[in-house]
Formats: structure tokens, sequence, C-alpha cells
């Protein structure tokens, strides 16, 4: 068995820790005692995880005197909605939770994002611990603080920053992802890589093939350093001002093809996968990087068992899309544009330039003239 790890998140009086400890599932219950939890836990979930994981998390917190409220959700993106957070809503105010209770988020980022979220607002703010089970939850959406909804025009628009008490991360959990959903796991991985470490982006090209077989000690090894990363990015910037926004490399794009997709065309990773390839194209093209890099990049993505391709979408519906997106500031679609493995830009995109680089990207297999 691999052992258990920790990584700080250091935020003052809202540090948390993130422990990364395979069978931590069974230990819910002693876990949540270690932190002083009484009386009602509301344990947010959707439905295909809580086929696998409901039944023996309730069990587990029962048995430490503690009283489990199961809230089930509709799993997908599309329902991640203020009316979903009402329903969540509606249950803790009806079984008369507490300031003082505790939400569980145990699921994929669209569950921990929405149980997040009602946590913030609900009588103003109670506590609750992310339990992430999907590869994009456990290495980039349950930790930071981020909460919040998607709006028709734009994906988490709608949202606030609000700390876990902590992330308590089981990759046994990964054993029964869709495999799918893990692939599209490891765009977020290999974002990190790009933007922050280029050794670790060694690592993951070295390794991919255990990675994608789910390796015990190769899956504990990338879900720490993933972590790692974010912690100390968010550390330095938890609201967003300055350099957390190097965490959007591949994601100005990957949201817009998602919204433009309906929520249906592609799961988040899938986006971001393809964000990842297009938006070094889009660096290259403005000369920021090499075509070196983009390949690089290429590569690692489609070795992951990602698309590197952009659909054939109208380019003007494309930029509108990316108008929508939070990233936006000034009316300036902000993007994170990598100079080479292991260092990024943050800069604004002029439309012309978008358009300009799209229609050479029709007619050349690298996007440049």
């Amino acid at each position: 068995m691999i052992p258990a790890s920790t990584v700080k998140v250091s935020l003052a009086e809202r540090s948390y820790e993130i422990t990364i400890r395979a069978g931590l599932l069974e230990r819910l219950g002693r876990e949540l005692k270690s932190y002083g939890v009484q009386g009602k836990v509301g344990v947010v979930t959707d439905r295909h995880v809580a086929r696998h994981y409901l039944k023996s998390s309730l069990e587990a917190i029962k048995r430490h005197a503690m009283d489990p409220v199961p809230i089930i959700l509709t799993p997908g993106e599309r329902l991640k909605t203020l009316k979903t957070v009402e329903h969540i809503l509606d249950v803790l105010a009806r079984h008369r939770f507490e300031r003082s209770s505790m939400l569980l988020a145990l699921g994929g980022g669209v569950v921990g994002d929405m149980a997040g979220f009602a946590a913030s607002i609900y009588q103003r703010g109670i506590p609750y611990i992310q339990v992430p089970t999907t590869l994009v939850a456990q290495v980039d959406s349950s930790v930071g603080g981020k909460t919040g909804v998607d709006h028709r025009l734009g994906k988490n628009l709608i949202g606030s920053f609000h700390q876990p008490r902590a992330v308590w991360i089981d990759p046994l959990t990964l054993h029964t992802l869709p495999t799918r959903e893990l692939v599209a796991g490891l765009a977020e991985v290999i974002k990190y890589g790009i933007i922050a470490d280029k050794s670790f982006f060694a690592y993951l090209r070295r390794h991919m093939s255990e990675l994608r077989r789910q390796s015990p000690g190769i899956v504990a090894t990338v879900v720490k350093r993933s972590c790692e990363i974010k912690a100390e990015v968010v550390a330095g910037d938890e609201r967003e001002s300055d350099r957390r926004r190097i965490l959007n490399y591949g994601h100005t794009i990957g949201h817009a093809l998602e919204a433009l997709g309906g929520y249906k065309s592609f799961v988040h990773g899938e986006a971001v996968g393809i964000g990842l390839v297009q938006e070094a194209e889009l660096a290259c093209f403005q000369r920021i990087c090499s075509r070196a890099v983009v390949e690089e990049i290429r590569r690692t993505v489609k070795e992951a068992g990602l698309s590197d391709c952009m659909p054939g979408w109208n380019p003007q519906r494309i930029w509108k899309a990316m108008l929508h997106d939070k990233k936006v500031s000034g009316g300036r679609v902000i993007g994170v544009w990598p100079e080479r493995i292991g260092q990024v830009r943050i800069g604004p995109i002029e439309k012309y330039v978008f358009e300009q680089w799209y229609a050479v990207s029709r007619v050349s297999p690298h996007g440049h003239a």
C-alpha cells in the first residue's frame, strides 16, 4: 500500500490540508471525528457516485455517532445550476442544519463546486470538506476554494470563494471512474507541467502509459505533485487577482467549447485538452513560443488519449463565448500563453488576432502561415 501523504494549502486562518490516502473513504467517520464534527453531516453526491460509495460512506459516518443526510443530485455539467443549489439548500433547511453543521462534497468537480457554493451561502457560510472522486477534482477543482454554478451564457459565472476545511483524496475511487473521465482528467495534470514544472512534464511523458493504467505509485505521485503546484499558486493569490490566473491555461478556449457544445459535446477535461494545444498554437502565432513547444504539448495531449483538434465551428461564435468567460477583464479576453514548458505569461488577445489565427489554422496543419 502506498503511504499517505499531505499537502498544506497556506492561507493564514483559512489554511487546510490535502490528505492523499488509499482507503480513506473507509475512514470517513474517524476523520470527521478528528475534526471535531458532531451532529448532522450533509453528504452531497450524484447518482453515479452514490451507486459506488454512498452506502459505505453513510455507514462509516454513523459508526462515529454522527447523523448523515444524503443529498443525491442528477449527474452532469448541465445540472450545475442555481436550481440544483436551491435543492441542496432546501434539504439543509428542512433538516435544520446549523452554522456548525458540516457538508461533505463526495464526487467530481460539479458536485464539489455546487456543494461548496451551497456551503458558502447557507446561513452566510457553513464548513465543508471536499472528498473528490474523479481525477479532475482530485488534482484541480477540489483545491483552492472556487465554488459556483454555470449560467446559460458562460461557465462558472455565478459563485464565490469559500475554502474547504480539508480535502480528502482516496485514489482508489479512480478505479470506478469511466475511462473517458479518467483520460479527461489528464488534461489538468498536463497543464501543471506546462505552467510551472518542466521536470513534472517530463515525468508525465515518461509514465503516461502507466498513469493511464492507474499504476498506484504513479497515480499517487501525480496527484500529490499536482496538488502541490495548485496549493502553491493559490497560497500566493487566493482570489485570482494575479498569478493564480496561470491555472486558467487551456481554459479560455476550453470553456468556450464546453458552452458552445451545450455541455454535451465535451466533458471538461476534453475541452481543456484541446485548449492546451490550441492556446499554444495561438501563442506560437503571436511569436510567444516556438513551434517545438507547441508540438511537445500536442504529443503529450495525444499520448494521454485526448484530442488536439478544434471543432470547425464559426470563429465569431467561439470568440463570443470566450467574451462571456469570467476571465474577461475590461471587456478584453485575457489568455495564458506558454513561453516554454514550465513557464507561461498572462496577457490579452485581440479579436482580430484570434480571427487571423483561426483563418490560417484552417488551411495549415500547424495553425501558422
